[in-house]
């Protein structure tokens, strides 16, 4: 009987080794909810918290996940948390998206990486966690912080729309008008 207890507790351990060495390597980040509160938070100088906000705004418009209708939007984000997107579909409908709730900066707090700042988000599901576009979990903290090395990539460009709710379930196809 203590033998097979054991081999239970050294299977275990090297389970949790596996999983261990499995785990992505975390890279230094920060995160902010506005502009100001990155001013305010002193570890990142003017010129920077402003060049990686507007950069966060600008591709907002072109990376958040995009719905055919708020309803759907609403659904994975939450009530009051979508907005219409600025160009519509080829036939002229609406497209919907997350309210932008935060953005990442990375590049220069790590020299060894050139992470992409970008736009967040908060699912209704999790609404105290920020998500990159692409739907990577990068935690909860405000400020500097660690996250998983995949979340600092730059979000793939959305060309779909989401028909029905799951953040990225369903989609299909639509092109884009100037408007």
């Amino acid at each position: 009987m203590k033998r097979s207890k054991t081999i239970g507790l050294v299977a275990m351990s090297a389970s949790v080794v596996a999983l261990t060495a499995c785990e992505e390597p975390a890279v230094d980040a920060a995160v902010f909810e506005t502009l100001s509160q990155c001013l305010a938070n002193g570890d990142v100088d003017r010129s920077q918290c402003e060049a990686d906000f507007k950069a966060a705004k600008e591709q907002h418009a072109k990376v958040a996940p995009k719905y055919t209708s708020r309803a759907d939007c609403e659904a994975d984000f939450g009530a009051e948390q979508c907005e219409t997107a600025p160009y519509q579909t080829q036939s002229g409908g609406s497209v919907f998206m997350p309210l932008m709730m935060g953005y990442m900066m990375g590049s220069m707090l790590s020299g060894r990486t050139a992470a992409a700042s970008q736009p967040l988000y908060r699912s209704k599901d999790d609404p105290k966690s920020f998500r990159t576009a692409d739907n990577k979990k990068v935690g909860k903290t405000i400020g500097r912080t660690q996250v998983a090395r995949s979340s600092t990539r730059a979000p793939s460009m959305k060309s779909s729309t989401v028909s029905r709710g799951g953040f990225g379930a369903r989609a299909r196809s639509f092109g884009s008008v100037a408007g």
